[in-house]
């Protein structure tokens, strides 16, 4: 890989791996560190890996970055930014119920549960991909996420959580 496809490659993945990172971290200054670590690893192995396999390489890094933060805190602590558009009390009440609603759920998933369903359902990669980046094979990946949508299926449906 060049020092141009270096470059390429953070233009390109950087806002991807970033919002993949704090979306399952909920901590803004973590997830940065996370992904400059992941990008620092990057340039550094540049030579061994091929600029095609640049995104993969990128997000396994990340992703087991953040697995190894989660266990050292062990504590994640939420933070909430609602944004005024001037929109109606209700409207943004509602909005900021079913944010609630929906993170609830989410954190009712364990850590691969939660990645698969941002990878896959958030991010838009493919089972092959998401397989690549969590070490996983790809009927792994299928049936992890078709477990992880029925509780989150289970829990949105439930008659005081119903959307």
């Amino acid at each position: 890989m060049t020092e141009q496809e270096y470059n390429q490659c953070v233009n390109q993945y950087a806002d991807n791996v970033y919002r993949f990172i704090v979306k399952n971290l909920r901590h803004e200054e973590d997830a940065r560190d996370i992904v400059q670590t992941a990008f620092e690893k990057l340039w550094r192995n540049r030579e061994n890996v091929e600029n095609s396999k640049s995104k993969s390489f990128l997000f396994t890094v990340a992703y087991n970055q953040m697995i190894d933060h989660i266990r050292k805190v062990k504590r994640i602590h939420l933070k909430d930014e609602f944004q005024e558009d001037g929109r109606s009390e209700q409207a943004s009440g509602h909005k900021r119920e079913m944010k609630k609603i929906l993170m609830e759920a989410l954190n009712r998933l364990n850590e691969t549960q939660r990645s698969l369903v941002m990878l896959k359902d958030y991010e838009g990669y493919s089972y092959e991909e998401i397989g690549q980046i969590m070490d996983l094979n790809e009927s792994q990946v299928k049936v992890y996420l078709h477990r992880a949508r029925l509780t989150l299926r289970n829990y949105l449906v439930s008659p005081e959580n119903v959307l």
